[in-house]
């Protein structure tokens, strides 16, 4: 098989973020909390994601919610109340850290839309549909935190329109034992810098039958064709729409590159993958050097 190599001068203008799961790999934390407002020391997992699509210059950022979720709709949008509180006791710096967080209705543009039942990620993409800009859409797994600079998707959307594939998804190389654990591309060829051509992705595959160690991880830039795959698409594992089948559907028309971002990725869905983030990021920070030089031993000790 050709990939099919299509110049796109068409801007990635919508990011999507799909936030309607439940979180019950945290309860009862987020029996009150989303788990994407789950904090890693005092920055919100949610907040990791909006900076990276503002940085990459998204200007609509869409979130597919469930109506139990309100409080990140609360989050995302600036509390006036609280900012002139806070400005009131002389705590100004807190007050722009507030703003600076929130969306900024006059340069970027929040869109909520709500997926009532959990019927998998390709139906959380396709919900909203009727929201997005023209042109290809980005969709990013707040749960898949990737620190780094550029951003992951910053270093994506680069790459997109030299890829000349409709489809694009960020990757990671993984142990043979994990790749059962995730969508795994077949490739094409060796890779080219950063990108992977591939004919096809393969969810979830025993070891043994693996194409490649090439695993997805949750940052996509997609097709606009995407959307009339996703309408078409019948239920694959676990009943589920699956956002890999219509990206597979579509890779003959449109072609599919996998991405090897730079940026180190946390699997903040699980609690260990949440820990290290949290490690990782207090370990960007000076003033919590003692702390880590601290507790180190400690744990060790524990163990």
């Amino acid at each position: 098989m050709t990939t099919p190599r299509l110049k796109t001068s068409q801007p990635v203008r919508t990011a999507i973020f799909p936030v309607a799961g439940l979180g019950t790999r945290f309860l009862p934390a987020t029996k009150a909390t989303p788990k994407e407002l789950l904090p890693v020391l005092d920055r919100p997992l949610l907040q990791f994601a909006i900076d990276e699509a503002r940085a990459a210059g998204i200007e609509r950022m869409i979130f597919v919610s469930h109506p139990s979720k309100s409080a990140i709709e609360r989050y995302v949008h600036a509390d006036e109340e609280l900012s002139a509180t806070l400005r009131e006791k002389g705590k100004h710096q807190i007050a722009d850290h507030l703003d600076d967080a929130a969306i900024d209705p006059e340069a970027e543009q929040a869109h909520f839309v709500m997926q009532p039942e959990p019927l998998g990620l390709g139906h959380a993409v396709l919900c909203a549909a009727d929201e997005v800009l023209p042109g290809p859409v980005a969709v990013i797994l707040p749960d898949d935190l990737i620190m780094g600079e550029p951003g992951c998707l910053s270093e994506m959307l680069d790459a997109y329109a030299e890829a000349g594939t409709g489809h694009m998804v960020a990757t990671m190389e993984v142990a043979r034992d994990e790749v059962s654990a995730y969508g795994v591309l077949d490739p094409l060829g060796d890779a080219e810098g950063q990108m992977v051509r591939a004919s096809g992705m393969v969810e979830k595959p025993d070891a043994e039958k693996a194409p490649s160690l090439q695993a997805v991880v949750g940052r996509y830039v997609l097709d606009a064709s995407i959307f009339d795959d996703l309408r078409n698409q019948e239920p694959g594992l676990g009943g589920e729409i699956q956002l890999t089948d219509a990206i597979a559907k579509g890779v003959e028309r449109v072609g599919l590159c996998g991405f090897r971002f730079s940026g180190q990725r946390f699997d903040c869905g699980s609690k260990a993958g949440m820990l290290r983030a949290t490690l990782a990021y207090a370990g960007m920070h000076e003033e919590f050097h003692p702390v880590l030089q601290t507790e180190a031993p400690l744990a060790m000790a524990a163990e």
